[in-house]
């Protein structure tokens, strides 16, 4: 646990952003981020790039900016626009570990995941698989005996989340 009560397993990982494609012709490549503001993807390092066939690299040193219309990176040992093009694909992913703890009443999915969902009333439902954003709110899937999708709406349907005991606790009918 760090200072904040929330798990920072160094093994676990956040996926960051996406190499979209070469930018010019000196090896720069084009970046998806979803960090806010988007150009904040540097200065969470080191990356671990994850290409399309699963491959992994470590990478220290990428630098870049936003220009409006892309997120541009330069990475080091990157020279070329055939390097970048084969680059195309990779994502970046961090270790959960070098990203702020979350304000309060804010989480990180990474954190939710393989907790264990209970009922107001003490049902056991499973433990959180992943979750998902539907565009109205975020859902949990929970795997038990068998498999829920659960708004993660507070204080609607998510009562409460302690990452002492390793549970969250939902109001939710456990035949639903």
């Amino acid at each position: 646990m760090n200072d904040a009560g929330t798990p920072s397993s160094p093994q676990k990982r956040i996926l960051l952003g996406r190499v979209m494609g070469a930018f010019g012709v000196r090896g720069d490549v084009k970046l998806e981020s979803w960090t806010e503001p988007r150009a904040q993807i540097f200065r969470y390092q080191p990356w671990v790039l994850r290409s399309p066939s699963g491959a992994e690299r470590e990478m220290n040193g990428a630098r870049g900016r936003d220009t409006g219309k892309h997120v541009v990176a330069t990475l080091p040992g990157c020279e070329d626009r055939d390097a970048a093009e084969a680059l195309r694909g990779t994502e970046v992913w961090v270790p959960r570990q070098v990203l702020p703890p979350p304000a309060p009443g804010e989480y990180y999915w990474v954190d939710l995941e393989g907790l264990r969902v209970v009922t107001v009333e003490g049902a056991a439902l499973g433990e959180v698989s992943h979750l998902l954003s539907t565009g109205a709110n975020d859902v949990m899937v929970v795997r038990g005996e068998r498999e829920r999708v659960l708004p993660f709406v507070q204080p609607d349907y998510v009562k409460a989340v302690d990452f002492g005991t390793g549970t969250i606790t939902v109001d939710w009918d456990p035949e639903f």
